[in-house]
């Protein structure tokens, strides 16, 4: 079966409920019917009726907004279960998958082995067993974190891969599904109704704009959101965007440039994560692409972007600025540094903006980086998006009626299950990185005691990343599971008149 790249319109059929929460602190930015079968954890009857267990799964017309990491994961998981019409709109003209390193978890691998794609993105992936945090300016390591038994203990591996392996075989998983349609050049300009059915408006890169009438509207375009825009106008909420003060560059070296430093080599052929910390700055770096790439991340303090302000969060850096950044780093990353050709380096910042009050109304909902971005100290931004798409897939599949009422209380399961975690995971990435990047003085030295006390096995960790608690915490988790064994109970325990409802 061969899924569908398409630009015609679709209709049919749809009424509201909010759910509200109130975390209370500050995050940042930082994306057919096969059955599945459950993981050896599952209990028997957690997901019975796969591909879908409710009425719906055939009938609804699904839309959903960016084919980033959150889009094409939703669209893979909700045709795997049974859905048939689900329509997929960006504004990119075509999908060729670019970017750098990402580091995929056991529980974002957990949900793409049970969507049927991991083995080929595995197959160019680096087992992680080991992770080193060192001082920048000496190269002194702080601690060593040994991880051999990841797979061993939460029944999948932790790995790091290109971020264009991961978006490519979502991408090709969902080509191979008829149920997926692409709409590429199609940039979402509003939403004009969010019930009874979501009616919304794309404008196409020629300049056309048409209507598109669905029956759910899942929202994964991202920080810029223009649907968490239109979302929180129609509360009478408002975002409140702010400036993180930091950006981060992102290079990649080809082996063979590293070729003739064993010091480097040895960094590239281990299965290790290192990351290099100092005073509002760090670096965090591992092999990729079958060992051919050593990817490398930073973090610092943002002069670009704040020189020249406009919408853009991503840009060409320069490698002078780059290179002065970290002159007093240790010689090693200046090497590493110095081998970046010109032109090569690309540079981000790092938003951020308030808790939402609310992710669902009515038939639309956000996910991913549209309704929770996080700063990239715990490395779970793709996960996090990934699994909304899964949670959604899983709620609505489990839905007892395609009616418009019916609809929103299984989006707002979908936001009960997702809020707490993703918030106390995106405060967690903010903590660590203040952590990390603490200058000299007496919390500093503090940390470093930590750091050298967590040598220990099992041990906590100051960069929560490597924390065997957190990891536990984070690698554990089974959000398919986790929607499949609770979704009657919250559905029932939601009111069963919505409020806030249109006229």
């Amino acid at each position: 079966m061969q899924g569908r790249i398409a630009g015609q319109a679709f209709c049919s059929r749809r009424n509201p409920n909010l759910y509200q929460g109130s975390p209370s602190s500050y995050f940042g930015n930082s994306e057919g019917i096969i059955v599945v079968p459950p993981p050896r954890n599952m209990s028997p009857h957690a997901m019975d009726g796969q591909p879908g267990t409710g009425p719906v799964a055939r009938d609804l017309r699904i839309a959903i907004i960016g084919a980033g990491m959150g889009g094409l994961g939703c669209a893979l998981a909700l045709a795997k279960k049974g859905f048939s019409d689900v329509h997929v709109y960006e504004d990119a003209s075509g999908l060729g998958f670019v970017g750098a390193g990402i580091q995929l978890a056991p529980n974002l691998v957990r949900v793409l082995d049970r969507l049927g794609c991991w083995q080929g993105i595995e197959a160019e992936a680096t087992d992680i067993v080991e992770t080193s945090i060192r001082d920048g300016c000496s190269n002194e390591e702080l601690t060593h974190v040994h991880m051999p038994d990841i797979r061993q203990k939460y029944g999948h591996p932790h790995c790091t891969g290109h971020r264009a392996s991961l978006a490519g075989g979502l991408y090709e998983a969902c080509k191979a599904e008829s149920a997926v349609t692409f709409h590429l050049g199609h940039t979402l300009s509003s939403i004009d109704a969010f019930e009874p059915q979501p009616v919304f408006t794309v404008t196409t890169r020629e300049g056309s704009s048409r209507q598109v009438t669905a029956d759910v509207l899942l929202a994964a375009d991202g920080v810029k959101s223009v649907a968490r825009t239109h979302l929180m106008k129609r509360l009478g909420a408002t975002v409140d965007v702010e400036d993180t003060g930091q950006a981060a560059y992102r290079v990649m070296l080809p082996r063979e440039e590293m070729a003739a430093d064993p010091e480097m080599m040895a960094l590239l052929d281990s299965n290790q994560v290192t990351r290099w910390i100092g005073e509002r700055r760090h670096w965090i770096c591992y092999p990729i692409a079958s060992r051919t790439i050593y990817n490398m991340s930073s973090i610092q303090p943002d002069i670009n972007f704040a020189s020249a302000p406009s919408m853009t969060y991503t840009t060409k850096g320069s490698k002078d600025a780059m290179l002065k950044t970290f002159d007093d780093f240790c010689p090693l990353i200046r090497r590493m540094l110095d081998l970046v050709p010109d032109g090569e380096v690309c540079e981000w910042k790092l938003r951020v903006h308030k808790p939402l009050p609310a992710w669902v109304h009515g038939s639309v909902a956000l996910m991913g980086d549209a309704c929770h971005p996080t700063l990239p100290h715990l490395n779970q931004g793709a996960s996090m998006a990934i699994e909304d798409g899964a949670v959604l897939a899983e709620v609505l599949s489990r839905a007892p009626s395609s009616s418009a009422d019916t609809i929103n209380k299984s989006l707002r399961v979908y936001e009960l299950l997702r809020k707490e975690r993703t918030t106390t995971l995106v405060n967690l990435a903010a903590h660590s990185g203040r952590v990390l990047h603490l200058g000299e003085g007496k919390a500093k030295e503090e940390r470093d005691r930590e750091f050298a006390a967590s040598r220990a096995e099992g041990s906590s960790v100051p960069d929560k990343w490597a924390s065997p608690d957190v990891q536990k915490m984070i690698y554990s988790h089974d959000c398919m599971l986790e929607a499949a064994e609770k979704f009657e109970m919250l559905f029932n325990q939601l009111d069963q008149a919505p409020v806030g409802s249109e006229e």
